[in-house]
């Protein structure tokens, strides 16, 4: 799915445009148990509630793509009898009605969602009429023709309130306030089946992680079945290590400099295209042969990618540079450079020792206090000196 495709279903959970057709809910404790479970029409429930609700959904549908929302999809034999993907698409199908697949649903989760405090389960089906699309991008209301029926789930963790003192408007005192179980937003969540060129999509799901470097990788194989993508903070390292690789004695300053310059250039003239910029093993080649890869290292590059990557994997640009931040580390210096402004810093080999030289003006501060960097003219008192 792409941007436009989530803000689509996320605008559907708001009083006027709800869809939703049935909410069922388990309370799981820190020791696995089921303490309390919720089983209703979505329209029956309290107006303040399902407010609450509304928040918990869209939470579960922002973020980045590619970081705290992956599109993953499901191998062909999850799709066979007894897969996941087949399971799921009964338990769609029976519109949450099937009590019994729901608590199978359920069962599944708590074995192997690793979490060691309290937390609510949320499943929600939604049946939403899909409008037409005129010609100017403007919704059709009255010529829907097809209907997408989804499942949307999410994991919330449920945390004791604060401690503190509060205001008792009936007694007009300030006492100590009575502790509540608080429904948090969720740390997981996914939309099945995807919601892809505006179709339903069996085939794939879009899988949301508050946190994209906790993906929770036994509930995704065990669960979802399947295949896990590589996370944000596993691109950028892997990525890191093949230019290191591929470069070899010629990844200096310089040519990390042009390779960082020129992700940025494709990053921006890619920054209004609907679809995140990608950079498959092709661009990925030709990227280090850009900047100082030689012909035997590139060689070896093309086993390194598909080992790390894989043959047909891509990695998102976003993952792997920032058009915001450029950043010179070394174990006792850290320099922030703007990123449009790099061709001010150098380094520089000075009677044997290697230096990091910058460019500067008359304006530098330190720790926040105006410093000179030109050297103060001698007065004729200090020259006599």
């Amino acid at each position: 799915m792409i941007k436009k495709e989530v803000l689509e279903i996320r605008k559907l959970f708001t009083p006027s445009k709800c869809n939703l057709t049935r909410i069922c809910g388990c309370y799981v404790d820190a020791e696995k148990n089921k303490r309390t479970h919720l089983k209703e029409a979505f329209l029956s429930i309290p107006e303040e509630e399902a407010f609450k609700y509304f928040d918990i959904f869209r939470k579960a549908l922002s973020g980045t793509i590619g970081k705290n929302l992956l599109n993953m999809e499901f191998p062909l034999e999850q799709e066979a009898p007894g897969g996941t993907q087949e399971f799921l698409m009964r338990l769609r199908a029976s519109q949450l009605q099937d009590e019994e697949l729901i608590e199978e649903f359920y069962d599944r989760i708590i074995e192997n969602y690793i979490y060691g405090e309290n937390y609510y389960i949320i499943l929600v089906h939604g049946a939403y009429d899909l409008p037409k699309r005129a010609s100017d991008g403007t919704d059709m209301w009255d010529a829907a023709d097809d209907v997408y029926h989804y499942l949307f789930c999410c994991i919330c963790p449920v945390n004791l309130s604060k401690a503190g003192l509060c205001y008792n408007a009936e007694a007009n005192v300030i006492e100590d306030r009575v502790r509540d179980w608080v429904v948090d937003a969720p740390d997981l969540g996914f939309l099945f089946p995807a919601f892809n060129d505006r179709n339903t999509d069996i085939h794939n799901l879009l899988y949301y992680s508050k946190n994209p470097e906790q993906l929770q990788a036994e509930l995704i194989d065990q669960v979802l079945g399947c295949t896990q993508p590589m996370s944000a903070k596993g691109q950028k390292e892997t990525f890191n290590v093949i230019v290191e690789e591929t470069l070899g004695e010629h990844c200096d300053y310089e040519s990390v400099r042009g390779i960082h310059e020129q992700l940025t250039e494709l990053m921006t003239d890619n920054q209004d295209a609907a679809v995140p910029l990608e950079l498959d093993k092709t661009e990925v080649k030709k990227l280090l042969a850009n900047h100082g890869a030689t012909t035997e290292n590139l060689e070896s590059f093309e086993q390194y990618y598909d080992n790390s990557v894989g043959e047909k994997a891509s990695l998102l640009a976003s993952n792997v540079a920032s058009t915001r931040k450029f950043q010179i580390k070394t174990p006792d210096v850290l320099v922030q450079v703007n990123p449009e402004r790099t061709d001010l810093v150098e380094t520089k080999v000075i009677n044997g020792k290697s230096y990091l030289l910058i460019e500067v003006n008359d304006r530098v501060e330190v720790n926040g206090i105006s410093v000179r960097t030109a050297p103060v003219p001698k007065t004729d008192e200090e020259d006599a000196l």
